[in-house]
């Protein structure tokens, strides 16, 4: 299994499942990232955490704890 903490610096993934429940599940959700969407991996800060993304045409940080919680698959 894929997550998007595993994904590389400027690849593109579609989202497969959100792990994970209560308010963080809809947290993440909330955020835009939901089944089907696809997600651009900008930036990595030097530590790892956050993520920089690009989600519906917004660009959005992530915490590593929540990107592990996103199942996706390469796009091409």
């Amino acid at each position: 299994m894929k997550t998007l903490r595993d994904a590389k610096i400027g690849e593109t993934v579609t989202v497969l499942k959100l792990h994970g429940g209560g308010a963080v599940k809809r947290r993440i959700m909330d955020m835009g990232i939901t089944k089907g969407i696809q997600v651009h991996i900008r930036k990595v800060a030097p530590l790892g955490d956050p993520l920089e993304v690009t989600v519906r045409g917004y660009e959005l940080s992530l915490r590593k704890v929540d990107a592990e919680m996103v199942e996706v698959e390469s796009s091409t």
